[in-house]
């Protein structure tokens, strides 16, 4: 018997507030087959939904089948999103290589374009997932009214309100905040690798740059000079001479008068 989905509340997100947007280049690109008249525009959308679920599709990883049902019309933009979800490039990239929890989090952020609202929806989900397995879970998520109401049947899913009013900055996209991996199986790939890319290059103006003669110019030679102090020799107990080596001095007493010299 499938467990129903438990009960959680929502709490009060970006994707939640309605508010004024005035577009810019950061805003998402909306993708839909409701009005496409060429085959190059159904080429992006179908692009932009690889982009969604697998942040980067390689030739080995599209499914060929599913697009050729999209373009001839066979399936919806929704259908074509629920077999990215259920291919084996997704099930072996996150779900196998994740907790129930952390496969949710990033489910929910591919499929409804927000973070999940707390762990409470983690753990309804998850429960889902171990009482009807991968498709029931997937099938239950793109059926929720929320995902019909932003997106329908034929828009690929993006990041809602990804533009911040009154914020330089919004919020950060989900493959960054999200990575694939667990922090489980991150360490075992020995992840995060600092690389030769990572390292910041300083630009310095030419009217900052030192001239000849500056000591600036000569940090690095100083800084390359070993400072390793010369270490004294060592010296056996057995070779030293303790009778010549520590001085003598003679004692005269004095007898009847001074002592003879």
């Amino acid at each position: 018997m499938a467990l129903p989905l438990l009960n959680y509340k929502p709490r009060s997100q970006n994707s939640r507030v309605e508010g004024f947007e005035v577009p810019g280049d950061d805003e998402p690109m909306i993708y839909s087959a409701e009005a496409m008249l060429s085959s190059s525009a159904l080429d992006d959308l179908i692009e932009a939904a690889y982009r969604q679920v697998f942040f980067h599709a390689f030739k080995s990883d599209r499914e060929p089948f599913l697009e050729s049902q999209l373009r001839n019309g066979q399936i919806t933009v929704r259908d074509f999103i629920r077999g990215l979800f259920l291919s084996e490039t997704y099930r072996n990239s996150f779900y196998e290589k994740n907790s129930n929890y952390r496969f949710v989090e990033q489910t929910i952020q591919r499929a409804l374009g927000r973070d999940p609202y707390n762990q409470q929806e983690k753990i309804a989900w998850s429960i889902v997932i171990g009482t009807k397995g991968l498709e029931g879970f997937i099938d239950e998520l793109l059926d929720t009214e929320e995902y019909i109401e932003n997106f329908g049947y034929d828009v690929v899913p993006y990041q809602r309100r990804r533009v911040l009013m009154g914020r330089q900055e919004g919020e950060r996209p989900v493959n960054i905040k999200s990575p694939r991996y667990d922090e489980y199986y991150r360490s075992i790939l020995g992840f995060p690798q600092v690389v030769w890319q990572s390292e910041v290059k300083r630009f310095v103006p030419q009217e900052r740059q030192p001239s000849a003669g500056n000591p600036a110019l000569y940090m690095d030679m100083a800084r390359s000079i070993g400072s390793r102090a010369a270490t004294p020799p060592r010296v056996s107990t057995a070779n030293i001479n303790i009778g010549s080596s520590v001085p003598y001095r003679s004692v005269s007493f004095e007898v009847n008068g001074p002592a003879a010299s």
